[in-house]
């Protein structure tokens, strides 16, 4: 017959029954009580009793508490299913997502989880379900996100540059402005063009259905000129038929009105030629400064544009282009209306600072 395990000797019956007593988990209390019996004389078989339990239950609560004292009574998370992959093969994935697939190897141009688990199959011969990746890549801090579109052929550090050097191109105009930074404003334009023809957005739906919406097959269009000024939270905006240098024009005195009065407005806009025509008539509270060529990502216009349509202009018929035009000027008058959406959607930290 073998013999009990003795308890360990720095605790006694009255110090357990008092841990027992302000222990908040069920079942810790119900062992240290068992125990107590032990220290006060008990046989394993009546402490067996008293914890509702076997004896070899008893004998490991003994070795968990001789171990670990009253923490090696209370019950730890179940460790579960080893995990599939390891560090290293975590780091070969991540390198992966990173550079992209390569269309002639993996055939294809994205990576879908489904791609993913191949390449992890050929790559490692670990079968891996597409949930439990999904987890993996969660894990990881990825996330399945919108790309955001980059010119074909914008030059290198293109983008970099141009912020770089911004503050500095800031000061030359204050200079020669004869005004403070900080009385500069600091305006970005470009224009949309709003046809009968236009989108259809992503909407909320049943799973397993397919939505409809709207579509018009007219070609009608107009476009929207517009400049928005996000620090102030304001903007300017004309709805006119065509983009050419006379239009230009008439939107760069729509935008003069709108500057402070003892302000001067640095303009930036992409390389239209309209936007540098040498027969545009430029106010004289106004600096045209052309972005990099082939980076409208530098513009927040473009999102201003993204988000008018997504929420206003697109998912619907226009009757006539003169419709058209009535809902263009609705839903810029609705954007000025929310200065803090043109603060939200405008500003950046390379041109204002926060």
């Amino acid at each position: 017959m073998s013999v009990p395990i003795p308890l360990r000797r720095d605790f006694d019956a009255p110090q357990l029954r008092g841990l027992a007593r302000k222990s908040k988990d069920g079942a810790q209390a119900r062992r240290l009580l068992a125990l107590a019996a032990i220290y006060d004389g008990a046989t394993r078989t009546e402490a067996a009793k008293i914890g509702g339990v076997g004896l070899q239950i008893v004998r490991d609560w003994v070795l968990r508490f001789n171990a670990r004292g009253p923490d090696g009574l209370v019950d730890g998370k179940s460790p579960g299913h080893p995990p599939k992959l390891n560090d290293a093969q975590r780091q070969a994935i991540a390198r992966m997502i990173e550079s992209g697939p390569i269309p002639a190897v993996h055939g294809v141009v994205r990576w879908r989880l489904i791609d993913l688990a191949q390449w992890i199959f050929e790559e490692f011969r670990i079968t891996i379900a597409k949930q439990t990746l999904s987890r993996e890549l969660r894990s990881m801090g990825y996330r399945k996100l919108s790309a955001r579109p980059r010119h074909h052929a914008q030059a290198a550090g293109a983008i970099e540059n141009f912020k770089k050097g911004f503050p500095e191109r800031l000061e030359t105009v204050a200079r020669a402005k004869g005004v403070d930074c900080d009385a500069i404003e600091i305006w970005f334009a470009d224009e949309a063009r709003i046809g009968q023809k236009n989108k259809i957005t992503r909407r909320w739906a049943k799973r397993g259905t397919r939505p409809s919406a709207p579509r018009d097959q007219r070609t009608a269009s107009t476009y929207i000129f517009g400049a928005v000024c996000p620090k102030q939270g304001k903007g300017a905006a004309l709805i006119l038929p065509a983009c050419n240098s006379e239009a230009m024009n008439l939107h760069l005195a729509e935008i003069a009105k709108a500057i402070a009065p003892a302000a001067h407005a640095i303009l930036l806009v992409d390389q239209a030629g309209w936007h540098l025509s040498s027969r545009l008539v430029v106010p004289a509270n106004i600096t045209i400064i052309a972005l990099p060529p082939k980076c409208p990502e530098l513009n927040p216009v473009e999102n201003v544009w993204q988000f008018m349509r997504d929420n206003w202009l697109s998912n619907r018929v226009f009757q006539s282009y003169d419709d058209l035009v009535d809902h263009c000027c609705t839903a810029w008058n609705k954007l000025v209306d929310q200065p803090w959406r043109i603060m939200s959607i405008g500003l950046r930290q390379w041109a204002h600072g926060f």
